[in-house]
């Protein structure tokens, strides 16, 4: 798991005019909360919070006004749904040796029974329970020659040390179907003049 080191400020301004301020110097607001502390407002560097936002459950070290350092966890980001351009970022606060919940991407490998079958994700993420330090970025599951009304269940799923599931293990991940045969449109207008005579 990498960790990524950001420099950010802690903010005193608030409301959407401060925001759309931060914006235009390229940074984000964001919000570091959690261990029962007061929540933090921070201002964070844009194009460095992107590049560390590509890694699904990236850690970050903050360096906050160059007097403290934290642990965190970015928990929910929003996005302009337009441009794509961040907005706003919640940190969770974390420490090392925390088991904290988060989702781990559900990578396929293999190739499905010929015959037309189509995979069903019914999970792309799956909920676990990892030490903060080392989140896993994904889990690989092999689907191969697997046949129309086969599943895959949370449990079946080969999970990296000190991870742990936190989901019901009964729990549906992936599913086979089987191909849908459409009917062929020439008997229906068939079936149709035949009504009308």
């Amino acid at each position: 798991m990498s960790e990524v080191k950001l420099t950010v400020q802690t903010r005193t301004e608030f409301g959407k005019g401060a925001a759309r301020r931060i914006r235009r110097a390229n940074q984000v607001p964001g919000v570091l909360y959690g261990h029962g502390s007061d929540p933090i407002h921070l201002t964070l560097p844009g194009h460095d919070l992107l590049l560390a936002l590509r890694t699904p459950n990236v850690l970050i070290s903050l360096d906050i006004d160059g007097k403290s350092t934290e642990l965190a966890i970015p928990k929910a980001v929003q996005r302009d749904p337009l441009k794509g351009f961040l907005e706003h970022v919640d940190l969770q606060l974390v420490q090392r040796g925390e088991k904290v919940n988060v989702e781990i991407f559900v990578h396929t490998e293999g190739e499905l029974a010929p015959g037309g079958n189509l995979l069903e994700h019914v999970l792309n993420a799956l909920p676990v329970e990892a030490e903060a330090t080392h989140i896993p970025e994904s889990v690989s599951v092999s689907v191969e020659g697997l046949e129309a009304g086969a599943s895959i269940l949370a449990k079946d799923i080969a999970l990296p040390k000190g991870t742990t599931l936190a989901v019901d293990g009964d729990t549906v991940v992936l599913q086979v179907l089987a191909a849908q045969a459409e009917e062929p449109a020439a008997e229906g207008a068939e079936g149709e003049e035949a009504a009308e005579a």
